[in-house]
């Protein structure tokens, strides 16, 4: 399919982003008259999936202490629900299991869960959250954990199969997706809105509008629209951090254990929700090495091959080269120990689990904001950018409020994450998590 040489509509990414905005941008247009899916054009410099979204471990959850990601997730998982066999979802509900130190960050994202209507339930108490684990796996045996906070809606889906599934309702809604295609550098007006976008398949003239979906491709993307590689972050009680990387590069920890898919399962033999661990017991391998004494987290889930999970990513720092997109996975060496040693801490079904583990294509790197929390806003006048912040794959509902916004709506959901916080110091609490983006 050759480029055309110009589009109303431009979109640069076909990962989640990029494609559930187009495919919902096509249903707005049609909506009010004003175009159709033939009017927007995606590009990528591979093809669909074949970034971020292609590797994700596919986990879809609510589980976050801040009010604004909540509220948004929430959006996300109704977009989930609302096609589970095109989007390849299932809707098996996730576990957060925390330490004493997180009760309190539990607590308050349950309360805020009731608030908006999203289904769970909080357990409190080592006994009562060993018990409520018992029912759903007799098996269970994890020390260290005092409260649960079990998300009635929520899942995963299957990474690539729930892209060609994006990309398919795009194409049935006219949408022209064009592989192969990436850009280069933008032209721009004199009020700094994108006129053109050079790629290496040619010039594209842009009529309307540009959503910018980079993935990982973030901080390159950000150098072309010409916006800074630094900047000062003002913090709610007025403190200013002079110069803070915009970008930085995160490594994910993922891989899995080879076995029969169904070894971890429900006791009637149906799909498991999915776990996330925390826990300050000793870790401990199962031929008696410590792991580590301190907070320690794993997810795991069901997969297709058997069970796939990861831990907290290792930053890794602010210079990368991200062409082409690494194909594997480079974990912590002492990742997998670790790994296995907490799936084996959870259930004695996974003991001796440590030479079944396989690396597998997952994870990869992730581009993080300054203070890790998406940018979802205007950065040129005409050019829409999703910096995902690496939340990105679970986060398929962004692509409806985006097509909204583009089509002159203002978005509540997408509002906390302008890029303007950093200035006026509106920054999302952080919580009690291990984990960056929580």
């Amino acid at each position: 399919m050759t480029l055309p040489a110009s589009t109303p509509y431009l979109v640069i990414g076909a990962g989640i982003h990029g494609l559930s905005t187009a495919y919902h941008l096509a249903k707005e247009l049609e909506a009010r008259g004003l175009g159709a899916g033939s009017d927007i054009v995606v590009v990528d410099k591979h093809s669909p999936g074949a970034g971020a979204s292609g590797i994700a471990c596919g986990v879809v959850r609510n589980n976050y202490f801040q009010p604004a990601m909540s509220e948004l997730m929430q959006a996300c998982v109704e977009v989930w629900e609302s096609d589970p066999a095109a989007y390849r979802y299932h809707g098996v509900g996730y576990v957060a299991l925390g330490a004493a130190c997180q009760e309190s960050d539990l607590a308050a994202t349950f309360e805020r869960q009731e608030r908006i209507g999203y289904r769970s339930e909080l357990i409190v108490g080592e006994r009562a959250v060993a018990e409520h684990m018992k029912e759903l796996f007799p098996d269970w045996r994890a020390r260290g954990v005092t409260a649960c906070l079990h998300e009635h809606q929520g899942g995963f889906a299957y990474n690539v199969d729930s892209i060609m599934g994006l990309a398919t309702k795009c194409e049935q809604s006219w949408v022209r997706i064009h592989s192969g295609v990436e850009v280069k550098a933008f032209e721009f007006a004199a009020d700094g809105s994108i006129v053109a976008a050079i790629t290496s398949q040619g010039t594209i003239a842009v009529g309307e509008q540009v959503v910018i979906a980079p993935g990982p491709w973030a901080k390159q993307l950000w150098a072309m629209l010409e916006l800074p590689q630094a900047i000062d972050v003002h913090t709610p009680t007025g403190e200013m951090i002079e110069g803070r990387p915009m970008w930085t590069y995160w490594n994910l920890q993922e891989g899995e254990i080879r076995v029969e898919p169904k070894l971890f399962s429900l006791p009637d033999g149906s799909m498991p929700p999915v776990i996330h661990l925390d826990s300050d017991a000793p870790l401990v391998t199962d031929d008696g090495k410590l792991v580590t004494d301190e907070l320690w987290g794993v997810y795991f889930k069901q997969d297709k091959h058997g069970v796939q999970g990861g831990a907290s990513p290792l930053e890794v720092g602010t210079e990368l080269e991200l062409d082409p997109y690494p194909q594997t996975t480079d974990v912590d060496p002492d990742f997998p120990d670790m790994w296995c040693a907490a799936l084996s801490h959870a259930m004695s079904r996974f003991e001796g689990c440590r030479p079944l583990y396989k690396l597998a294509r997952s994870g990869g790197v992730g581009a993080f904001t300054a203070d890790n929390f998406p940018v979802f806003d205007y950065v040129k006048p005409n050019a829409y950018g999703i910096f995902d912040s690496n939340h990105g794959y679970k986060m398929i509902g962004v692509g409806r409020e985006v097509a909204k916004v583009v089509c002159g709506d203002h978005s509540s959901l997408l509002h906390p994450f302008r890029f303007e916080r950093f200035e006026t110091g509106d920054l999302h609490p952080a919580s009690s998590s291990p984990y960056p983006w929580s």
